[in-house]
């Protein structure tokens, strides 16, 4: 049976006119696709394709981690509509990041790791960032330091602290992540721990911690006692 085109259905059921009238908390998940998606294919209508994206991956969270070889699978959705959805997820993990005038105050390993979850969750290779703060523990900014496979000698204090000294940070936490989705820490993060902690010692910007982040999970490497709260 040939799809009937959103176009056609009452006014008030469209998704597009419901978000504009009711807010876009009234719309299901598929409706909001199939806004991003704006049009069918393949002979279906863009609230079918939305159901069946749903359909297909499971949730949300598995529509954003697939590749775009995974779309182009299902009939209908071209190389335009993926990059349509592709870009509203990214939008929308910015947002989650997107911080006020002020940034958020970090009191805890649990705080740097809902803060910077959203941007590592999906990063297929190790990224190390420096978080920067103030005295009383509030996000200046933060720097990616590095990026691949992590080692001593490819985390140089130089290049660590570089920003952080510019901004006259009070402190900085450490965040970085593991691919394989363990947090649990390598004997490189324990000693690439210790140097930077002693290298902040020195210059005097003090390292309150080092965060890894894994698959729904972290460690904090003062909480686990690899790094000494002077």
């Amino acid at each position: 049976m040939a799809h009937q085109s959103i176009k056609n259905w009452p006014e008030e059921e469209r998704p597009r006119e419901r978000l504009l009238n009711a807010g876009s908390g009234y719309l299901s998940d598929a409706q909001l696709l199939a806004i991003i998606l704006r049009t069918g294919g393949g002979g279906k209508s863009a609230m079918e394709l939305g159901i069946e994206l749903l359909r297909t991956f499971g949730s949300l969270k598995k529509l954003e981690q697939a590749s775009v070889k995974e779309l182009e699978q299902l009939s209908g959705i071209g190389k335009a509509k993926i990059a349509q959805l592709k870009a509203a997820f990214e939008l929308g993990s910015r947002l989650l990041r997107e911080s006020a005038l002020k940034g958020p105050v970090f009191t805890s390993g649990n705080d740097v790791y809902a803060y910077y979850y959203p941007l590592l969750q999906n990063v297929k290779k190790e990224a190390f960032y420096c978080a920067m703060l103030d005295a009383k523990n509030r996000l200046i900014r933060d720097s990616r330091v590095s990026e691949g496979t992590l080692t001593a000698s490819l985390i140089h204090p130089r290049e660590a602290f570089r920003d952080s000294i510019k901004e006259s940070a009070a402190s900085v936490i450490f965040v970085h992540n593991h691919p394989s989705g363990d947090p649990t820490p390598s004997s490189e993060d324990i000693v690439i721990t210790e140097k930077l902690s002693s290298a902040g010692d020195t210059i005097g910007i003090k390292v309150l911690d080092h965060i890894i982040i894994g698959d729904g999970s972290y460690t904090s490497m003062l909480e686990k006692g690899y790094l000494k709260n002077k």
